[in-house]
């Protein structure tokens, strides 16, 4: 009956569909923005990457013997082997905008061979320093073999080809969640500069866009403005004797003034090769350096997958997954060539950096290379941005680790979370991810050792550093449990995603992984990706 019935039924609320790419994504990995806004934008990511190549040298050169000037030209040697290694992957790896920095799955390791046996006995403090810095570079030289091995042989793309959303998620995620303990505990460390940047990155990436008209311009450049108050504010209270009489560690973690790397600096220093001498090999120290850099090599996978997400390119095809782990098996060589005292992964923070600024260009990070190397070399420069307060960093991690975290989550929707079986793989890795890294953080912090403990200190860290890794035991976990459990069911198939990313196993079945990932000036002719 015309006119007739009662009122039109709502409708009902539908589901939000999967998206390959993210949206309002302002700049993907090919649409560079305009020359003045990339440098500003490529120095952003300088300044984010500074937090661990200030922290890590600090930590490990003053148990090497080391002093402030040793100190420096660590950090100087790491900025430069860091914008070199950035260039080389974002030109010939995986030609994601992804930068390559110091990584702390390396530091226990490292320490084994600093509290070495034989380096106690040299009285003369410099002496040991490079001595233990020639132990360190012999293993990390060693170490680099492995993901050479693995990545230009094409062995790890036949590993990655059976990774699915499902086996991605608590990868990803733990990558970013698993180092929730250098966020807020950082910024503890001085509460009164560490919460007034954490408050001023949030309001401005998040609630001033909304406000403002040119909202991007507050959400791209939120931690340029951050870092620059909070920083004065921080000088202020320094110069004002806020913290005079203070205890050593909270003057450490506060004044702007404390670190002694602008004097320690030199004007001018180019790093090279083999600076501190030859590098010393021993065999137990290459093996546990080895299994380091396995370690770094999972978590690194998952760091690329986050990269290629919030650059809004396909995801990974296994073989230039597979080209970049080995570009940075040279890079972990690179640092030991050099001397960083410290193996190169891809750097978490900045990769959360990609998702705050929603600026995912490549020629962004290439500039930010280009900073690390000119300020490298540049060593007062370099030295006065790396005396920022390290709880400014540890605000900064906050938010960027949360991105990385929440963007392996993000490939749930391509899961069937009705699924028992996707509820067990997804719980189960995630929950012993956390729990099992915990146990041997735990054993370690009461006992001064993990509970693996024998005469033979390699051995001791081949077993421990694996298992205090979370996002290393929550992604190998996934993946065992993702592809033996019933994985042939053509069911279960869909359930964990798979057919989703089996459509951008090669260049052949998408040509935009084409336009992201190939090689530039006709390379891939001579060196093909599959």
């Amino acid at each position: 009956m015309a006119g007739g019935g009662g009122p039109a039924k709502a409708e009902e609320p539908q589901p939000h569909p999967p998206k390959e790419q993210l949206p309002n994504i302002s700049y993907c990995i090919t649409s560079p923005p305009p020359w003045p806004e990339a440098m500003l934008l490529g120095f952003q990511h300088y300044i984010v990457m500074l937090g661990t190549t200030v922290l890590i040298p600090t930590a490990l050169v003053p148990q090497m013997g080391g002093g402030n000037e040793e100190k420096v030209k660590v950090i100087q040697t790491l900025l430069f082997v860091a914008g070199l290694n950035t260039l080389l992957q974002t030109l010939f790896g995986t030609r994601l905008p992804a930068v390559i920095g110091g990584s702390y799955t390396f530091v226990p390791t490292t320490i084994s061979i600093i509290l070495a046996g034989r380096y106690s006995d040299v009285a003369d403090p410099i002496t040991r320093f490079k001595r233990t810095m020639r132990g360190i570079q012999g293993a990390l030289i060693v170490a680099s073999t492995l993901q050479i091995v693995l990545g230009f042989s094409g062995l790890w793309r036949n590993v990655t080809r059976f990774l699915s959303p499902l086996s991605a998620v608590p990868l990803v995620a733990l990558a970013g969640f698993g180092l929730y303990e250098l966020g807020f505990p950082g910024v503890a460390k001085c509460i009164e500069i560490g919460l007034p940047e954490l408050l001023f990155l949030v309001v401005l990436s998040q609630y001033v866009p909304h406000v403002l008209k040119s909202k991007h311009l507050s959400e791209r450049f939120a931690v340029l403005v951050a870092v620059k108050i909070v920083w004065l504010y921080a000088h202020l209270l320094t110069v004002g004797g806020a913290y005079n009489g203070r205890s050593p560690r909270t003057q450490a973690s506060c004044r702007t003034d404390h670190a002694g790397l602008i004097d320690a600096a030199p004007w001018i220093r180019v790093p090279y090769p083999f600076q501190w001498g030859p590098p010393s090999f021993d065999a137990g120290e290459a093996f546990a350096m080895m299994v380091a850099s396995f370690v770094a090599l999972v978590e690194s996978t998952g760091a690329f997958i986050a990269v290629s997400r919030y650059a809004s390119a396909t995801q990974l095809p296994p073989s230039i997954l597979s080209r970049g782990v080995g570009w940075q098996g040279i890079a972990i060589l690179f640092s030991g060539v050099f001397g960083t005292v410290n193996g190169s992964s891809v750097s978490i923070e900045n990769a959360g950096l990609l998702a705050l600024t929603r600026v995912g260009s490549r020629r962004v990070v290439q500039i930010s290379a280009g900073f690390m190397i000119f300020f490298s070399i540049l060593g007062k420069f370099g030295a006065f941005f790396a005396s920022i307060p390290p709880p400014i960093f540890a605000a900064l991690y906050c938010l960027l680790f949360a991105y990385v975290g929440s963007g392996g989550l993000s490939f749930l929707q391509y899961c069937n979370l009705n699924s028992f079986r996707t509820k067990f793989i997804l719980g189960f890795s995630i929950f012993m991810g956390l729990s099992v890294p915990q146990y041997f953080n735990e054993y370690t912090a009461v006992n001064g050792h993990g509970p693996v403990h024998s005469n033979a200190r390699w051995f001791n860290d081949i077993v421990n550093v694996p298992f205090s890794s979370k996002a290393f035991v929550a992604g190998i976990l996934a993946f065992f449990l993702d592809i033996t459990l019933h994985r042939k069911d053509s069911a279960v198939r869909k359930d964990r995603g798979k057919h989703w990313w089996d459509k951008f196993r090669s260049f052949k079945t998408d040509s935009r992984s084409e336009e992201f990932y190939s090689l530039p000036f006709n390379l891939n002719k001579y060196f093909p990706s599959v």
